[in-house]
C-alpha cells in the first residue's frame, strides 16, 4: 500500500535524525557524554554555519556535552519541526517563531523556561522579556532578536531629509517617479495586505489598542473609520503614482533589488536588509523611523524567533543552560550582527554597530513613544484566512478589481465576527 505523503516526510525527518545521532539523544553509552538534538528553522548556510560556531564555545564550556544542529531546508522546516515534535522524540532544542509559539505551548511540547532563577534574565531588553512570557504569560522560549520596520532612502535621489508622514513619503516619492525611476519600493504580492495594515493603524492613531492591534479601545474594528479609508485611498496613490507598475506582484526580494539597483529611491523593510544593502556596495543610503500617520502615530508589529526546550528533552537542565548561554550578551550580540537582528541584549546599545549608522534609526524609534508596538490578532480562529483574503483583496484593488469602500467593508465584517467568536 503506497504511504500518505505525510507519512513518508516523517519517516524521512525520523530517519535525518537517526541519521545525524545515531541511537538517540543521551549518552554514548559510557555515561559520561550527554547529546543535545537542536533543530533551526529558518535555515541558511552562513547562518547554520554560524549556529554552529556557538555551539562549539558550548561545547567547550562545557566539557561532557555534545549538540548535534537538525538544518532543514527553510521552505520546509516549520512543517517538519511540526511532524517531530508531534513523535516527541529525540529532540532537546527547538527554534519557535512568533506564529509558531503558541500551537507548540498548547500542544504541550514546549517547557517553560526558568526565568527568576537565572541571572542573565535581567540582561535581556524589556522587548526581549515580554515578547519571552507573550504566549500565556510563560516564557516558553527566549527571542534571540527581533524584526522592525524601517524606511531606508537612498540620499543620491534628492532626499535632503526622510519624510516623517505617509503624506510625505507620498510627495516625496512622486518626485522621485521620473525617467523610468521611481520613489518607492511597493509590495504588491504576498504580504502586501501587512503594509495596508500598517497605514490604515497609523492613521487611526491614539484611538487604536497595541494590545488588540486590529481593533480600536472602543471596541470598533480599525477598518471601520474614515481615517482607515483616508490611509487606504493613499496606499493606492502610492503604488499608481510613484510606484513600478510590476511592483503589483512584489515581494521582498523584488522590493530590495528595486532599492539596490536604483530603480526605487525609498523602501520599508527589516534591519536583515541592512546587511543586503551594505553588501551590494551602494553607498548613498539611509535610514529612519517608519512613517507616522496624521496624529503623530505610528504603530506597527515586531517580529521575532527564539530557542526553546521540549517538554520531552531526556536532559532538560543541559537543554536550558544552551539557550541561556545562547542568550547571554556575547553570544546574542555575536548571533544578532550576524543576521541583521535588532539583539536582545540591553548593553547592546552601547555597541558602535547598534547605535551608528543605518541601526541608529531603530534606538530612535524604541526611544519615541508615538513608534508604538503592537500585538498582531494571532490568537483569533481566522487569523490565517485573512493573511490569504486580504492579499488578494489587495491585488483587486490595485488591479482595479474592487474598491476602497469593499475591502474595508470586507475587513470591518470579517473582524467583527471574529470578535464574536472570541469573546
Amino acid at each position: 500500500m503506497r504511504r500518505s505523503p505525510f507519512l513518508a516526510t516523517l519517516a524521512a525527518v525520523t530517519l535525518t535524525l537517526a541519521a545525524c545521532g545515531g541511537s538517540g539523544s543521551g549518552s554514548d553509552g559510557s555515561g559520561g557524554t550527554v547529546r543535545l538534538r537542536m533543530i533551526e528553522s529558518l535555515t541558511s548556510p552562513d547562518r547554520t554555519k554560524l549556529i554552529k560556531s556557538l555551539l562549539a564555545d558550548f561545547e567547550k564550556a562545557n566539557p561532557g556535552v555534545e549538540v548535534e544542529l537538525v538544518s532543514p531546508p527553510l521552505d520546509s522546516a516549520d512543517q517538519k519541526i511540526t511532524q517531530i515534535m508531534q513523535t516527541k522524540k529525540d529532540l532537546d532544542v527547538v527554534e519557535v517563531r512568533d506564529h509558531t509559539a503558541k500551537s507548540f505551548s498548547n500542544n504541550g511540547w514546549l517547557l517553560e523556561l526558568p526565568t527568576t532563577q537565572w541571572a542573565g534574565w535581567n540582561e535581556l531588553t524589556e522587548l526581549t522579556r515580554k515578547k519571552a512570557v507573550e504566549v500565556g504569560g510563560k516564557a516558553y522560549l527566549i527571542p534571540y532578536g527581533f524584526y522592525q520596520r524601517t524606511l531606508f532612502y537612498r540620499t543620491d535621489r534628492g532626499i535632503s531629509s526622510p519624510p516623517t508622514t505617509w503624506q510625505e513619503l507620498y510627495e516625496a516619492a512622486k518626485k522621485m517617479t521620473t525617467g523610468g525611476k521611481y520613489g518607492y519600493s511597493f509590495r504588491g504580492g504576498k504580504g502586501g495586505a501587512d503594509y495596508a495594515v500598517q497605514m490604515i493603524s497609523a492613521y487611526n492613531g491614539e484611538a487604536l489598542d497595541p494590545e488588540k492591534s486590529f481593533y480600536l479601545k472602543d471596541k470598533r474594528t480599525i477598518f471601520s473609520t474614515p481615517e482607515a479609508a483616508q490611509a487606504l485611498e493613499l496606499f493606492v496613490k502610492i503604488f499608481k503614482e510613484a510606484s513600478p507598475p510590476d511592483s503589483v506582484s512584489w515581494g521582498y526580494p523584488e522590493m530590495v533589488q528595486g532599492f539596490t539597483s536604483g530603480v526605487t529611491g525609498m523602501l520599508i523593510q527589516d534591519p536583515e536588509v541592512i546587511k543586503t544593502v551594505e553588501e551590494s556596495g551602494l553607498r548613498n543610503w539611509a535610514t529612519a523611523p517608519i512613517p507616522k500617520g496624521p496624529t503623530g502615530y505610528a504603530f506597527q508589529p515586531v517580529g521575532y524567533a527564539g530557542w526553546g526546550v521540549t517538554s520531552f528533552s531526556a536532559h532538560k537542565a543541559e537543554a536550558v543552560k544552551l539557550v541561556q548561554f545562547l542568550s547571554e550578551p556575547a553570544q546574542s550580540i555575536r548571533f544578532a550582527k550576524g543576521n541583521s537582528l535588532i539583539p536582545i541584549a540591553a548593553s547592546a546599545q552601547q555597541d558602535p554597530q547598534f547605535s551608528q549608522g543605518a541601526w541608529k534609526a531603530y534606538l530612535e524609534a524604541q526611544q519615541d513613544p508615538k513608534q508604538v508596538i503592537t500585538i498582531r490578532p494571532v490568537d483569533y480562529p481566522g487569523w490565517s484566512q485573512f493573511l490569504v483574503d486580504s492579499d488578494r483583496d489587495v491585488q483587486s484593488l490595485l488591479t482595479g478589481g474592487t474598491t476602497v469602500a469593499q475591502v474595508l467593508k470586507d475587513w470591518d465584517a470579517f473582524w467583527q465576527d471574529q470578535a464574536k467568536k472570541v469573546s
